[in-house]
């Protein structure tokens, strides 16, 4: 049976490049391998050793800001992105206080919604884009109800805003934020982790090293301290805490009897 070609375009070695930090004919080569499935590509460069960076998302080259505001109750908070195209802007007092009115109408209003705060905004964006000169973006917003939320703000680049419940503190609370700011986990539980996701984890840990040259018992061992670091690295629970290396955060909330009920990072421009 003939097999399809497909057309691996700039748009796919684009992205892929993107995602991966490896080189224009590298990444060409491992979409031809692939048949044009990213996803594909970046786990056979794992396996053959090349060095990706996952999503790039702490080197994007907007700027702008993330700010996160909360009632005073700490139950009900939003988190937002404004994109421009300069740090300069970014701090121009203009842009500031065209961000603190978004956000405190997006929170005033309950307004959950970002298409419903873009149209709300766009004349006031329009006005400012052109005493800027540079294009302003509403991009994201999110917003959360909860029994105590937190926050934490890393030099307007990272956002974090955490519902926890139980015996909390507003500093508690703040310094969880921080580690997830920090730390960046994906999860809360190891049981949130998608199966799919550790299927295929396993399946690259295994792969790397039974090529080693490992007899398939020992790439067995290998790859289980493997998957407990990969566990470790992106579930919150099981993380040290930032504050005290040697507690981690399943024994802080046991400590102190509380529950993290969800959570929320933005980086600026990640993803993009």
């Amino acid at each position: 049976m003939e097999k399809k070609l497909i057309n691996i375009n700039s748009d796919l070695i684009k992205e892929l490049r993107k995602r991966t930090s490896i080189g224009v004919l590298e990444c060409k080569e491992a979409l031809i391998k692939a048949d044009g499935n990213i996803e594909l590509a970046i786990d056979n460069m794992r396996k053959s050793g090349l060095k990706t960076a996952s999503k790039k998302s702490g080197r994007a080259t907007l700027s702008g800001l993330i700010a996160v505001e909360t009632t005073p109750n700490r139950q009900y908070g939003i988190m937002i992105e404004i994109n421009c195209e300069t740090d300069f802007v970014a701090k121009d007092s203009t842009f500031q206080e065209f961000a603190k009115i978004v956000r405190m109408t997006a929170l005033n209003e309950k307004i959950n919604s970002i298409d419903v705060l873009k149209t709300r905004f766009e004349a006031q964006r329009s006005s400012i884009i052109s005493k800027v000169r540079e294009n302003i973006n509403i991009r994201r917003l999110i917003a959360l109800t909860g029994s105590f939320l937190g926050s934490y703000v890393h030099g307007s680049k990272i956002g974090v805003i955490v519902n926890v419940s139980g015996n909390v503190t507003a500093d508690l609370v703040k310094h969880i934020a921080m580690h997830i700011a920090a730390k960046n986990p994906k999860y809360i539980n190891v049981d949130d982790i998608p199966k799919d996701t550790m299927i295929r984890e396993y399946h690259i840990q295994m792969d790397i090293a039974v090529k080693s040259g490992k007899s398939y018992k020992i790439a067995e061992k290998i790859t289980a301290g493997r998957m407990n670091k990969f566990i470790n690295d992106i579930v919150l629970i099981k993380q040290n805490f930032i504050m005290d290396i040697n507690t981690t955060i399943e024994q802080l909330l046991t400590e102190y009897h509380i529950r993290i009920n969800n959570f929320v990072r933005f980086e600026l421009g990640e993803n993009m």
